[in-house]
This record gives C-alpha cells, sequence and structure tokens, in this order.
C-alpha cells in the first residue's frame, strides 16, 4: 500500500487556481528535483476531471526532449475521477476513469496500486480526500505572490482541517515547499 502524495502550486493567499503566475518565477532546478522526488515514487496518477482536461492536451504530445517529466505524465497508469468523463483513454493514453467521488474507491485503489499515488491539482478532489483522510503527504509550493481572487484549495467555509508539518524547504525562485500530513489524533 502506498501513499496518496498531493502536489499544488499556491499563492501566500491560497490561491491554487490555473497557476499561470508561475511562469514568473521560472522552473529551477531544485524546484525539479524536488516534484521529481514526489513523482519518483509514484505507480499511478490521480486527477479530477477539470485537471485531467488541462493536463491531457498539455502533456500527452510532450517528449522527453521538451521536458525531462514527460514519461512519468505519459506512461503512467492515470485514474480519473468523474462521473462525466466517458473514454479518457481516446484523450490520453493510460487513463481510466474511478466513476464519481467515492473514498472507498480510493482507498480501494490505494490498495491496489504498487506505489504511490501522485495528484496535482485537482482542488474538488483534493478537499473531498483531506475531509475523508486520504491525502498521507500535503506539498504546497507556495509562491511569493497573493493574486487576491480564484479557487482556493480551503475555500471561506471550509471544514477545519488540522494538519501536522512534516518539512519545509526554501527553493532557488523563493518558492516555499511546505509538506504536510493528516494532524496526529487527540487524546
Amino acid at each position: 500500500m502506498g501513499a496518496i502524495k498531493v502536489h499544488e502550486f499556491t499563492t501566500v493567499d491560497g490561491v491554487v487556481d490555473t497557476p499561470l503566475w508561475t511562469v514568473d518565477y521560472g522552473f529551477p532546478e531544485d524546484l525539479s528535483v524536488s516534484i521529481g522526488a514526489l513523482t519518483a515514487s509514484s505507480s499511478g496518477i490521480l486527477l479530477g476531471r477539470t485537471t485531467f482536461g488541462m493536463f491531457a492536451p498539455a502533456w500527452s504530445t510532450r517528449t522527453v526532449e521538451e521536458d525531462p517529466g514527460a514519461p512519468f505524465f505519459n506512461e503512467t497508469r492515470k485514474y480519473v475521477v468523474s462521473s462525466t468523463l466517458s473514454d479518457p483513454e481516446a484523450v490520453w493514453s493510460n487513463s481510466t476513469v474511478l466513476g464519481g467521488y467515492d473514498a472507498d474507491r480510493i482507498r480501494a485503489l490505494k490498495d491496489e496500486v504498487d506505489g504511490d499515488l501522485y495528484v496535482s491539482g485537482s482542488a474538488t478532489l483534493v478537499r473531498a480526500m483531506l475531509a475523508d483522510g486520504l491525502v498521507d503527504e500535503l506539498h504546497l509550493y507556495v509562491y511569493p505572490l497573493a493574486v487576491g481572487t480564484g479557487i482556493r484549495l480551503f475555500p471561506d467555509g471550509a471544514v477545519r482541517t488540522p494538519l501536522s508539518l512534516l518539512g519545509a524547504e526554501s527553493l532557488s525562485n523563493g518558492v516555499a515547499h511546505l509538506t504536510y500530513g493528516p494532524a496526529p489524533a487527540a487524546g
């Protein structure tokens, strides 16, 4: 049984919306190494429908010469949480639909996959998995920027979600990589 490791690019004000603002900060080697460590242990990619729809055209034709991450994204089995997507394989190879969100199905998938499950973006899915205690590691790459508006991982009115800090690293482009896990049970 592997772990579910979530990767989010976020602003200091918590926006995880389509992170076009990351371009201004580049993609230095230490950021690549940090994300590569997450993908290296992963045998599957778990995505929500919206993120799958954005990733498929961006990654499906990308080669290793264009991006060293391309083999991971293209060759790794992708599991899409969606009640509306019918044929993901036609859009992006090695893709399958799990159906609508079902915490028990994701728990079973976690047991079935030999290795970790990597999640990127997919804010709606991640919120549900956090609420159901399914996220083992939450990797927040916090950019030194506030944008004021956009989709937040923890929007106003969200359920209280205690976490435990597992690690913190400062990257060369000013980004803070914060790793959180589930908070220890009170008692």
